[in-house]
């Protein structure tokens, strides 16, 4: 079977495009929010690593757009949403982007700047390196981007607020997991039913930001160094220390949605109209500036014979 017949059979990918999602991770938000009650009272909020969208699509459904139609509501009253990534998007209503580095402590500047001084109520971020499939190397590298988004968390979120990202699960989640118990007392790693039970893909719900008295954001580094050991022990080496004897580390574990609703690992049969024919919607919103566009356009121009592409100027 053909990814593309896979891809119309997962069921998550055609409600994606029936209900008008970017992309089917919608769904994995929308299912974290029904377990955890994540935008309640949530008035400025942050998506880390946004494009294509999804996410802010969740959050402009879910936060801005009620509270623009509610009768009650004033200018001031409408929640703000920030989104961030190096690559554009297509425009979202009622989402501000910003064009910038999550490593980088300035584009944290520029969010504090759009929420006019005031910090956010909530982070969130799904974003993920391009994975090779060697799982302990994916989930070193995403634990590093979840670390290098709280470079933006320590800046931008309020005391009490919820951060939520992406992980990969393996044999050093519990180092992970203890790094992100330093900030927020109540971390839960949460599994939604559109996640498919194949990726090693979940999600941390980190809850009641609360910062170590004292703590200073140029410190961050330092401090998750320190969590290295589970003793506190100068040495370093985290990998079985975590796992083993009396200093083994138990993480609260949740799946969320639907438990009797769709599964997302299932092929369902395509449904059938009155003419028995199935058409397959077209993406709502396809990337606007993908990194691998050069890719695309030189194997087109390869399957039509051209021998050599015009290279693209510098100035474009």
């Amino acid at each position: 079977m053909g990814k593309a017949s896979r891809d119309k059979r997962d069921i998550y990918y055609r409600k994606a495009k029936e209900e008008g999602w970017r992309a089917r991770s919608a769904f994995k938000l929308l299912q974290i929010d029904e377990e955890f009650n994540i935008f309640d009272g949530v008035k400025r909020v942050v998506d880390l690593c946004a494009a294509p969208g999804s996410w802010s699509q969740v959050l402009s459904r879910k936060l801005y757009l009620p509270a623009k139609s509610s009768s009650d509501s004033k200018d001031g009253d409408v929640p703000l949403i920030v989104a961030i990534d190096l690559q554009p998007m297509a425009p979202i209503e009622g989402v501000i982007q910003v064009q910038g580095d999550i490593t980088n402590a300035r584009t944290a500047e520029i969010v504090i700047r759009h929420f006019d001084g005031c910090k956010a109520d909530l982070v969130v971020c799904d974003g993920a390196p391009d994975v090779t499939g060697l799982h302990d190397m994916d989930e070193f590298v995403q634990s590093q981007l979840i670390l290098a988004g709280l470079t933006i968390v320590t800046h931008v979120l309020k005391e009490g607020g919820k951060f939520i990202a992406k992980i990969f699960r393996g044999k050093d989640t519990s180092l992970l997991y203890c790094q992100l118990k330093l900030f927020f007392p109540l971390v839960t790693f949460a599994k939604p039913k559109s996640s498919r039970n194949s990726s090693i893909e979940a999600f941390a719900v980190c809850e009641n930001y609360s910062p170590p008295d004292g703590f200073n954001p140029k410190d961050l580094h330092r401090l998750l160094e320190k969590v290295g050991s589970p003793s506190g022990a100068d040495d370093l080496d985290c990998s079985s220390g975590w796992l083993e004897g009396p200093n083994k580390v138990y993480i609260p574990f949740l799946a969320c949605g639907d438990l009797s609703g769709y599964d997302s690992d299932r092929s369902y049969p395509l449904p059938k109209d009155a003419q028995g024919t199935y058409r397959s919607l077209d993406p709502i919103q396809p990337p606007i500036a993908p990194p691998y566009k050069r890719a695309l356009e030189m194997k087109k121009a390869s399957s039509q014979g051209i021998t050599e592409l015009e290279k693209p100027s510098l100035e474009s």
